[in-house]
């Protein structure tokens, strides 16, 4: 639907303003509406970002699918919230109600970041600086990066080196930026053709493992599931309540790995709320889309474990299996060619995972880039036509006056292009099991529980302690706080916990994952404290030293119009200069270093 009149000649007199523009002034235009995300390819973001002992186990999985369900209450509970705009009311028919104007939220991309500085707002530019180092440093998947190179070599046959499963994370990583770089459209399209291929894999995985534990043999006999006893040797189904717990730990500390582990897992559901802006229709399917998405996930995910244990034999030669999916096909199909094709598919799964994760996190780090805090801001923050929309505008011009052609953050792209591969260099020293184990730890640590601790502690002091915020609030879960209430313990126990010592006999002590039970955690902590340290120099050193004691005045114009009765950001101007002020608002006394200003009608 295209905009009204009013709208669009808006719209189109701000780019010829922004093509009359000098230096220091860029303007970043929002997907057009025949661009946006629909509810389809919201569920696929989060089926290909999620998907991914027995008694034990089942326990933590189970409280998993909690913790997954209450995490994505809370981002909605923001997303359809935050960030606020003083806005006309319209009445039923959609009509501008005269001198009448509300709070009302207009989504806008950044996920965690607009949550942050809403609730942490003074100063602001504090919490801009600590979600961006976290988040410009932390926020890649170099992890499932160096993953998706064993896989690939273990579908290949190839007994791998270092060097070359890390050459493969290189370039999966680097694929992965040049499509969403080059053809916006067709990273939209890769990543939902993936999705359908992980859940129509995973449901083959589900229908062969009840088969075979029913008595199906594919080839290989008879398979059943079996837990070894450790001192006797006496096997006993899976599903054995005298035996389910014979594997079970009584340390916190594997606990909360494990945990950790699957959180991460269900960490998906944050994904579409980083591109929340480019959603069509976001107040009307957003919420649906993602629960739509997300529920069904969950239950995937517990029956994908329930039907490998029924068919995979639980004893100590897992501890030192990367996936129990390859497993699975070993022992059901019983030929060395099963598991290859198994991670063959992983590799695809994983790749598809980092697909997501491009297109959402270059939207975040652009966002960053926006309030001014990057070396080279503007460039950062400036998004281009990408080539695939210049070569259709050449030779198949579109024949709509107000489609725009389609935009990518090239730069922000380059951006988390260049600190994924700094990521896969600062592990090199290791063994590709090992970078794995560290990367992934390090994210699920900071980019999910600590800053996750601080959006659901935040969102809870919001509902208690913030008179206008449940009269405002664009979305209100159900249950109420029960589910901010959750996700801030688990998150709160995650990051004390991760302080325990593992016994030495635990899977997740360093004899098994190669890496001090205490480095994830401290260097997931340093990066906060590297935002502090960021904010402090970038406040009080670096202005007076190389700016001449100016501050930075970044200006964010958000153009805001209509379509289909909701409001949405059309786009936005932003200039970011340093200025040198006198008298009230000078700068000694200045606290904030950026102003917002927004256009309507």
């Amino acid at each position: 639907m295209p905009l009204e009149t009013d709208d669009q000649a808006r719209v189109d007199e701000a780019i010829r303003e922004a093509d009359r523009a000098t230096d220091g002034r860029v303007l970043i235009l929002n997907a057009s509406d025949s661009q946006k995300l629909g509810p389809g390819t919201v569920i696929c973001t989060i089926l290909n970002r999620t998907i991914g002992f027995v008694g034990a186990s089942l326990l933590l999985w189970s409280f998993g699918t909690v913790i997954g369900m209450s995490a994505l209450l809370v981002w909605l509970e923001l997303g359809l919230s935050i960030p606020k705009f003083e806005l006309p009311v319209r009445d039923e028919n959609d009509t501008v109600c005269d001198g009448e104007t509300s709070l009302q939220c207009v989504p806008r991309n950044g996920g965690e970041k607009n949550y942050l500085e809403y609730i942490y707002k003074s100063p602001r530019m504090r919490t801009t600086c600590i979600f961006g180092v976290i988040y410009i440093c932390l926020g890649n998947l170099s992890g499932n990066a160096v993953a998706f190179g064993i896989y690939i070599l273990q579908a290949a046959g190839v007994e791998g080196n270092d060097s070359l499963v890390r050459g493969l994370a290189v370039v999966c990583l680097t694929a992965a930026c040049i499509l969403h770089a080059a053809w916006r459209r067709g990273g939209i399209v890769v990543n939902n053709l993936l999705a359908i291929m992980k859940a129509l894999v995973l449901v083959a995985i589900i229908v062969i493992g009840f088969a075979a534990s029913a008595g199906a043999s594919f080839g290989h006999g008879r398979v059943h599931g079996q837990t070894v006893d450790p001192k006797t040797g006496t096997k006993t189904s899976n599903f054995n309540t005298h035996s389910s717990f014979v594997y079970a730990r009584s340390e916190p500390a594997s606990y909360a790995a494990s945990l950790l582990y699957i959180t991460y897992t269900f960490s998906g559901y944050e994904q579409p709320f980083y591109v929340l802006s480019e959603v069509y229709r976001p107040r009307k399917y957003f919420a649906k889309s993602t629960i739509a998405g997300q529920a069904p996930a969950l239950m995937v995910n517990q029956a994908k474990l329930t039907v490998k244990l029924c068919v995979v034999s639980v004893d100590e030669r897992l501890n030192g299996e990367l996936d129990m999916a390859t497993v699975f096909f070993r022992e059901v199909f019983g030929t060395e060619l099963a598991p290859r094709v198994m991670s063959g598919i992983i590799a695809l799964s994983i790749f598809g995972n980092i697909v997501v994760m491009t297109f959402t996190a270059s939207r975040v780090k652009q966002e960053i880039a926006k309030e001014g805090i990057l070396p080279f801001s503007l460039f950062f923050a400036s998004s281009s036509t990408t080539p695939w929309a210049r070569l259709r505008r050449r030779f198949f011009p579109s024949s709509r006056l107000d489609e725009q052609p389609e935009q990518s953050p090239s730069a922000a792209l380059f951006l988390h292009w260049i600190f994924s591969m700094l990521m896969i260099a600062a592990t090199s020293s290791t063994i590709p099991d090992t970078a794995y184990t560290i990367l992934v730890s390090l994210y699920g640590y900071a980019a999910i529980v600590l800053i996750g601790l601080f959006v659901a502690g935040g969102l809870l002091w919001l509902r208690f302690f913030s008179k206008d915020w449940s009269s405002t609030a664009g979305f209100k879960p159900w249950g109420g706080p029960t589910a901010a209430i959750i996700y801030t313990l688990v998150c709160a126990f995650l990051l004390c916990a991760a302080y325990i010592p593992p016994s030495s006999s635990s899977p997740f002590a360093k004899a098994n994952t190669g890496v001090a039970w205490y480095i994830v955690p401290t260097a997931g902590l340093a990066s906060a404290v590297l935002g502090v340290m960021y904010y402090l120099g970038f406040k009080y050193v670096y202005p007076p030293v190389f700016k001449d004691g100016r501050i930075l005045i970044v200006d964010r114009e958000a153009l805001i119009v209509r379509e289909h009765a909701e409001y949405v950001q059309a786009l936005e101007h932003v200039e970011a200069n340093w200025e040198r002020r006198t008298g009230p608002g000078s700068n000694e006394g200045a606290k904030e270093m950026q102003r917002v200003e927004v256009v309507t009608r």
